[in-house]
Protein backbone atom coordinates (compact mmCIF):
# COMPACT_ATOMS: atom_id res chain seq x y z
CA UNK A 1 0.00 0.00 0.00
CA UNK A 2 2.95 2.73 0.05
CA UNK A 3 2.11 2.94 -3.67
CA UNK A 4 -1.23 4.44 -2.89
CA UNK A 5 0.26 6.33 -0.19
CA UNK A 6 2.73 8.00 -2.64
CA UNK A 7 -0.37 8.65 -4.75
CA UNK A 8 -1.83 11.00 -1.96
CA UNK A 9 1.39 12.56 -1.02
CA UNK A 10 1.36 13.53 -4.48
CA UNK A 11 -2.50 14.84 -4.55
CA UNK A 12 -1.87 17.20 -1.25
CA UNK A 13 1.15 18.68 -2.94
CA UNK A 14 -0.46 19.30 -6.00
CA UNK A 15 -3.09 21.28 -4.08
CA UNK A 16 -0.49 23.00 -2.38
CA UNK A 17 0.92 24.08 -5.02
CA UNK A 18 -2.25 25.16 -6.41
CA UNK A 19 -2.52 27.14 -3.75
CA UNK A 20 0.56 29.24 -3.73
CA UNK A 21 1.39 29.25 -7.54
CA UNK A 22 0.09 32.53 -9.59
CA UNK A 23 -2.51 32.10 -12.18
CA UNK A 24 -2.50 31.18 -14.80
CA UNK A 25 -1.01 27.47 -13.46
CA UNK A 26 -2.91 27.67 -9.91
CA UNK A 27 -5.92 26.79 -10.93
CA UNK A 28 -4.73 23.77 -13.31
CA UNK A 29 -2.76 22.39 -9.96
CA UNK A 30 -5.36 22.98 -7.79
CA UNK A 31 -7.75 21.10 -9.71
CA UNK A 32 -5.59 18.48 -10.57
CA UNK A 33 -4.45 17.82 -7.32
CA UNK A 34 -8.11 17.96 -5.46
CA UNK A 35 -9.87 15.88 -8.51
CA UNK A 36 -6.29 13.70 -8.03
CA UNK A 37 -7.24 13.46 -3.94
CA UNK A 38 -10.97 12.36 -4.40
CA UNK A 39 -10.00 9.41 -6.65
CA UNK A 40 -7.58 8.10 -3.88
CA UNK A 41 -9.36 8.45 -1.15
CA UNK A 42 -12.31 7.31 -2.98
CA UNK A 43 -10.67 4.08 -3.81
CA UNK A 44 -9.16 3.51 -0.50
CA UNK A 45 -12.59 3.64 0.88
CA UNK A 46 -13.68 1.09 -1.60
CA UNK A 47 -10.59 -1.46 -0.76
CA UNK A 48 -11.29 -0.77 2.67
CA UNK A 49 -14.53 -1.91 2.39
CA UNK A 50 -14.10 -4.93 0.79
CA UNK A 51 -12.54 -5.88 4.01
CA UNK A 52 -14.19 -3.68 6.96
CA UNK A 53 -17.78 -2.87 7.74
CA UNK A 54 -18.32 0.38 7.78
CA UNK A 55 -21.43 1.86 9.79
CA UNK A 56 -23.91 3.09 7.62
CA UNK A 57 -22.01 2.23 4.38
CA UNK A 58 -24.33 -0.72 2.92
CA UNK A 59 -22.10 -3.15 1.24
CA UNK A 60 -19.02 -2.55 3.44
CA UNK A 61 -17.34 -6.01 4.90
CA UNK A 62 -18.54 -7.53 2.32
CA UNK A 63 -15.74 -10.36 2.07
CA UNK A 64 -16.62 -10.78 6.51
CA UNK A 65 -20.21 -10.86 5.34
CA UNK A 66 -20.31 -13.33 2.76
CA UNK A 67 -17.51 -15.84 4.33
CA UNK A 68 -20.32 -18.87 4.02
CA UNK A 69 -19.98 -18.22 -0.31
CA UNK A 70 -16.42 -17.81 0.18
CA UNK A 71 -15.76 -21.18 1.62
CA UNK A 72 -18.36 -22.94 -0.60
CA UNK A 73 -16.67 -21.35 -3.78
CA UNK A 74 -13.42 -22.78 -2.11
CA UNK A 75 -14.64 -26.16 -1.84
CA UNK A 76 -16.13 -26.01 -5.14
CA UNK A 77 -12.95 -25.17 -7.10
CA UNK A 78 -11.21 -27.82 -5.38
CA UNK A 79 -13.28 -30.72 -5.72
CA UNK A 80 -14.23 -29.99 -9.41
CA UNK A 81 -10.39 -28.58 -10.04
CA UNK A 82 -8.59 -31.06 -8.40
CA UNK A 83 -10.21 -33.92 -6.75
CA UNK A 84 -13.43 -34.97 -9.08
CA UNK A 85 -14.04 -38.57 -9.75
CA UNK A 86 -12.37 -38.42 -12.99
CA UNK A 87 -9.61 -36.43 -12.05
CA UNK A 88 -8.99 -39.02 -9.24
CA UNK A 89 -9.45 -41.63 -11.50
CA UNK A 90 -7.23 -40.53 -14.57
CA UNK A 91 -4.30 -39.76 -12.13
CA UNK A 92 -4.53 -43.54 -10.83
CA UNK A 93 -4.49 -44.90 -14.20
CA UNK A 94 -1.51 -42.94 -14.85
CA UNK A 95 0.13 -43.82 -12.02
CA UNK A 96 -0.99 -47.43 -11.79
CA UNK A 97 1.15 -47.41 -15.10
CA UNK A 98 4.20 -46.79 -13.56
CA UNK A 99 4.37 -49.31 -10.54
CA UNK A 100 6.28 -52.70 -10.61
CA UNK A 101 5.06 -54.65 -7.67
CA UNK A 102 7.66 -57.48 -8.29
CA UNK A 103 10.55 -55.64 -5.78
CA UNK A 104 7.33 -55.08 -3.25
CA UNK A 105 7.05 -58.96 -3.26
CA UNK A 106 10.19 -59.75 -3.12
CA UNK A 107 10.97 -57.95 0.27
CA UNK A 108 7.40 -59.72 1.76
CA UNK A 109 8.06 -61.91 4.81
CA UNK A 110 6.13 -65.27 4.07
CA UNK A 111 6.65 -66.74 7.56
CA UNK A 112 3.06 -65.91 8.49
CA UNK A 113 1.82 -67.70 5.48
CA UNK A 114 3.45 -70.84 6.17
CA UNK A 115 2.90 -70.85 9.67
CA UNK A 116 -0.80 -70.36 8.98
CA UNK A 117 -0.55 -73.60 6.79
CA UNK A 118 1.59 -75.61 9.26
CA UNK A 119 -1.69 -75.05 11.82
CA UNK A 120 -3.75 -76.03 9.29
CA UNK A 121 -2.17 -79.11 8.69
CA UNK A 122 -1.43 -79.98 12.45
CA UNK A 123 -5.00 -79.06 13.19
CA UNK A 124 -6.51 -80.84 10.13
CA UNK A 125 -6.77 -85.15 9.99
CA UNK A 126 -3.60 -85.43 8.77
CA UNK A 127 -2.42 -83.46 12.33
CA UNK A 128 -1.94 -87.24 13.97
CA UNK A 129 0.34 -88.59 11.06
CA UNK A 130 2.69 -85.51 11.32
CA UNK A 131 2.98 -85.78 15.02
CA UNK A 132 4.24 -89.52 14.23
CA UNK A 133 7.01 -88.31 12.00
CA UNK A 134 7.86 -85.39 14.29
CA UNK A 135 5.47 -82.88 14.35
CA UNK A 136 5.98 -78.84 13.53
CA UNK A 137 9.56 -79.11 13.67
CA UNK A 138 9.82 -81.88 11.36
CA UNK A 139 7.80 -79.46 8.99
CA UNK A 140 9.75 -76.31 9.46
CA UNK A 141 12.84 -77.42 6.52
CA UNK A 142 10.06 -76.78 4.14
CA UNK A 143 9.76 -73.41 5.49
CA UNK A 144 12.47 -72.31 2.84
CA UNK A 145 11.10 -74.16 -0.01
CA UNK A 146 7.57 -72.88 0.69
CA UNK A 147 9.13 -69.55 0.83
CA UNK A 148 11.19 -69.60 -2.37
CA UNK A 149 8.27 -71.06 -4.69
CA UNK A 150 5.14 -68.49 -2.88
CA UNK A 151 7.47 -65.60 -3.55
CA UNK A 152 8.44 -66.30 -7.35
CA UNK A 153 4.62 -67.77 -7.67
CA UNK A 154 3.54 -64.13 -6.60
CA UNK A 155 6.17 -62.90 -9.01
CA UNK A 156 4.70 -63.86 -11.52
CA UNK A 157 1.17 -63.37 -10.82
CA UNK A 158 1.62 -59.42 -10.45
CA UNK A 159 3.99 -59.18 -13.33
CA UNK A 160 1.72 -61.02 -15.77
CA UNK A 161 -0.50 -58.70 -18.10
CA UNK A 162 -4.07 -60.56 -16.80
CA UNK A 163 -2.93 -59.55 -13.22
CA UNK A 164 -2.45 -55.10 -14.82
CA UNK A 165 -5.40 -55.88 -16.74
CA UNK A 166 -7.55 -56.41 -13.69
CA UNK A 167 -5.59 -53.77 -11.56
CA UNK A 168 -6.29 -51.02 -14.74
CA UNK A 169 -10.24 -52.12 -14.80
CA UNK A 170 -10.64 -52.61 -10.56
CA UNK A 171 -8.84 -48.31 -10.61
CA UNK A 172 -11.04 -46.56 -13.47
CA UNK A 173 -14.03 -47.99 -11.46
CA UNK A 174 -16.01 -45.25 -10.62
CA UNK A 175 -16.52 -46.80 -7.22
CA UNK A 176 -13.04 -46.50 -6.54
CA UNK A 177 -13.04 -42.71 -8.01
CA UNK A 178 -16.32 -41.55 -5.65
CA UNK A 179 -15.60 -43.13 -2.25
CA UNK A 180 -12.21 -41.58 -2.69
CA UNK A 181 -13.58 -37.80 -3.43
CA UNK A 182 -16.27 -38.31 -1.06
CA UNK A 183 -13.38 -39.28 1.86
CA UNK A 184 -11.75 -35.93 0.56
CA UNK A 185 -14.92 -33.97 0.07
CA UNK A 186 -15.45 -35.05 4.24
CA UNK A 187 -11.83 -33.63 5.09
CA UNK A 188 -12.44 -30.11 3.64
CA UNK A 189 -15.62 -29.71 4.63
CA UNK A 190 -13.61 -30.24 8.37
CA UNK A 191 -11.06 -28.25 7.44
CA UNK A 192 -13.51 -25.28 6.05
CA UNK A 193 -15.95 -25.50 9.31
CA UNK A 194 -12.53 -24.69 11.48
CA UNK A 195 -12.45 -21.59 9.55
CA UNK A 196 -13.83 -18.20 11.05
CA UNK A 197 -15.04 -14.93 9.22
CA UNK A 198 -11.77 -13.20 10.88
CA UNK A 199 -9.48 -15.92 8.95
CA UNK A 200 -11.59 -15.34 5.80
CA UNK A 201 -10.89 -11.60 5.51
CA UNK A 202 -6.99 -12.10 7.37
CA UNK A 203 -6.66 -14.47 3.94
CA UNK A 204 -8.18 -12.99 0.95
CA UNK A 205 -6.45 -9.74 2.65
CA UNK A 206 -3.28 -11.39 2.24
CA UNK A 207 -3.78 -12.65 -1.21
CA UNK A 208 -5.20 -9.23 -3.03
CA UNK A 209 -4.45 -6.45 -0.85
CA UNK A 210 -1.43 -5.81 -1.66
CA UNK A 211 -2.25 -5.30 -5.59
CA UNK A 212 -5.31 -3.19 -4.52
CA UNK A 213 -3.30 -0.56 -3.61
CA UNK A 214 -2.94 -0.29 -7.54
CA UNK A 215 -6.80 1.36 -7.44
CA UNK A 216 -5.76 3.93 -5.32
CA UNK A 217 -3.05 4.79 -8.14
CA UNK A 218 -4.99 5.04 -10.65
CA UNK A 219 -8.05 6.40 -9.17
CA UNK A 220 -5.91 9.39 -8.51
CA UNK A 221 -4.02 9.60 -12.04
CA UNK A 222 -7.52 9.44 -13.83
CA UNK A 223 -8.75 11.80 -11.18
CA UNK A 224 -5.89 14.29 -11.41
CA UNK A 225 -6.33 13.98 -15.03
CA UNK A 226 -9.89 14.67 -15.32
CA UNK A 227 -9.37 17.39 -13.16
CA UNK A 228 -6.99 18.81 -15.70
CA UNK A 229 -8.95 18.64 -18.61
CA UNK A 230 -11.60 20.08 -16.25
CA UNK A 231 -9.26 23.39 -16.23
CA UNK A 232 -8.59 23.37 -20.14
CA UNK A 233 -12.43 23.35 -21.13
CA UNK A 234 -14.27 25.61 -18.22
Amino acid sequence: MYKALWTDIVSILLIGAGMWLPEPYAKAFLYTGIFAFSGAVTNHLAVHMLFERIPFLYGSGVIERNFERFKEAIKSMLMEQFFSPTQLERFFMEEEAKIDFAPIVQKMDFSPAYDALVRSVMESKFGGAVAMFGGESALEELRAPFTEKMRNALVRIVSSETFKTQLSEGVASEEIGKDLADKIESVIDKRLEELTPTAVKALMQKLIREHLGWLVVWGGVFGGLIGLIGTLIL
